[in-house]
């Protein structure tokens, strides 16, 4: 093989056998899924859950402590109204039921 450019493109086609193929990476779009996660399926939320599906969208952590604050979540230890899992947290905007739950989800096993 010779080292000068017509050696080297000539060999520029040989690169891609040489190589393993790699599998091209798919990103998830949530935007299209029916849903991104498919309710509580461990019923920690009781019947908030039911509540944050007809909610309206987008809302706030005080928008949920005013409407759901006394609602029951089960925890680790117990139970715990939303309004004291959603205290150890800033308020923040929510764009769909499937996001407070897994802030909510996320908040009950710390």
């Amino acid at each position: 093989m010779s080292n000068n450019k017509r050696g080297r493109y000539e060999n520029a086609g040989d690169d891609h056998r040489k190589r393993p193929e790699r599998a091209e990476e798919k990103v998830r779009d949530r935007a299209h899924e029916a849903r991104a996660m498919d309710g509580d399926h461990e019923g920690r939320l009781g019947a908030l859950d039911e509540a944050l599906e007809t909610h309206s969208y987008p809302t706030t952590t005080d928008e949920l402590v005013e409407a759901y604050g006394d609602y029951e979540i089960e925890t680790q230890g117990g139970s715990e109204s939303l309004e004291d899992v959603l205290s150890r947290t800033e308020n923040q905007t929510y764009d769909s039921a499937d996001d407070v739950r897994s802030r909510v989800l996320g908040l009950v096993h710390r």
